[in-house]
């Protein structure tokens, strides 16, 4: 099933692609990669996620934050791309997690993000190399933000 079908089927409803906020591309494709860059969790009316998780947030919301910064990358995707079906498989994933201090599950948090790639590209296009890292503050205190490398056809 292509993704953009899985995607349909998925019921998924993707926010509008972010516009960037400074100097930088959403996205630039070099050769047969698509580097995107950092985005964060943008809910379908525009509004962002914000907050730490394991302070004002729970390792549940984090994850779902992370869930929705997927979602604003394939929207970034397809708008750039023209279609999901351009995009081969996910390479390398960059996810940053706005956490407390003492909070210690950043791979649980971003699983949230890769979850959702796995399920719109497949078990094995949708699942790639993947760091998952605390950072304090991310910008506008965006609860999560994700960068990364797709393949493309």
């Amino acid at each position: 099933m292509s993704a953009e079908s899985k995607l349909a089927s998925l019921s998924l409803i993707l926010p509008p692609a972010p516009k960037p906020v400074a100097v930088y591309k959403p996205l630039v494709v070099f050769g047969n990669a698509a580097y995107v860059s950092g985005h964060g969790p943008v809910r379908t009316d525009g509004s962002l996620i914000t907050g730490v998780v394991g302070k004002d947030l729970d390792l549940e919301a984090g994850k779902a934050a992370a869930r929705q910064v997927g979602l604003a990358i394939l929207a970034t995707l397809r708008s750039q791309l023209g279609s999901l079906d351009k995009v081969k498989r996910v390479v390398k994933t960059l996810g940053m997690v706005n956490s407390a201090a003492d909070f210690y599950d950043h791979p649980k948090v971003i699983n949230g993000f890769s979850e959702l790639m796995r399920d719109v590209f497949g078990d094995d296009a949708g699942v790639g190399a993947r760091s998952a890292v605390g950072m304090g503050p991310l910008p506008g205190n965006i609860s999560v933000e994700v960068e990364c490398i797709f393949e493309l056809r």
